[in-house]
């Protein structure tokens, strides 16, 4: 522990938790102050000036990030109508009923992503309360409820990210690896800017985008500089 400690003191030093970096410098710097030995996940977080308890600020979606997300997702598909379809799409599970009853019965989680067809989500409602709060409920907002099982499969394994507003206002997001070029990471930052800046609320006033921060796994935060 005292090496990690070591190090994380060495990386600290690096970031001046006053100054706001440009994107470019803040993407550089958070590879530079990675200490994992794994290839660490390069995440984001914006403070937004909004009130989450109002239903139309609350932000929702999703995209495909084109530097992609460096993370094999496995997808499991719930549909009575497109198993076939599903399994040729590279679908990791397949199924109806039996699987939802089996992440009732047995807690299964073996899986990233549900994507389920229309005709499921009466029998989804029965395990909302299992799957909501660990993220997992489809939604037709992302993409997840859908009849076109092939083209979310697709997205999904592209690089689609899901993306809301928690109690505080705060949207999370996977940037890419620190593995990836700077470029791909830059290329992900301005989409996910570019999504967010579209959400804003209409009955918000002032600034939207408080605050954006960079960060890797263990890494320190890097405040970055919003530029308009």
């Amino acid at each position: 522990m005292a090496k990690v400690s070591k190090k994380l003191k060495a990386v600290n030093a690096k970031v001046d938790k006053n100054k706001l970096y440009p994107i470019t410098e803040a993407v550089k710097l958070a590879k530079e102050t990675s200490i994992t030995k794994f290839d660490a996940t390069v995440e984001i977080a914006f403070n937004l000036n909004v009130d989450p308890r109002h239903a139309d600020q609350q932000i929702r979606g999703a995209l495909v990030l084109p530097g992609g997300t460096g993370k094999t997702q496995k997808v499991l598909v719930l549909t009575k109508t497109k198993a076939k379809e599903a399994q040729e799409a590279g679908a990791d599970f397949v199924g109806a009923e039996e699987l939802i009853q089996k992440i009732q019965k047995e807690n299964w989680f073996d899986y990233d992503v549900i994507v389920a067809t229309p005709e499921m989500m009466a029998e989804l409602g029965k395990i909302g309360k299992i799957l909501g709060p660990k993220g997992l409920m489809p939604n037709p907002k992302t993409g997840t409820v859908t009849p076109d099982v092939k083209k979310a499969l697709e997205e999904i394994k592209k690089g689609k990210v899901e993306y809301r507003t928690d109690k505080e206002g705060n949207v999370h997001s996977i940037l890419g690896k620190v593995s990836f070029k700077e470029e791909n990471l830059l290329q992900n930052y301005s989409a996910l800017l570019d999504v967010i800046r579209k959400a804003k609320p209409a009955a918000v006033k002032g600034t939207y985008i408080k605050n954006i921060s960079v960060t890797t796994t263990m890494g320190p935060g890097i405040k970055v500089l919003i530029e308009h």
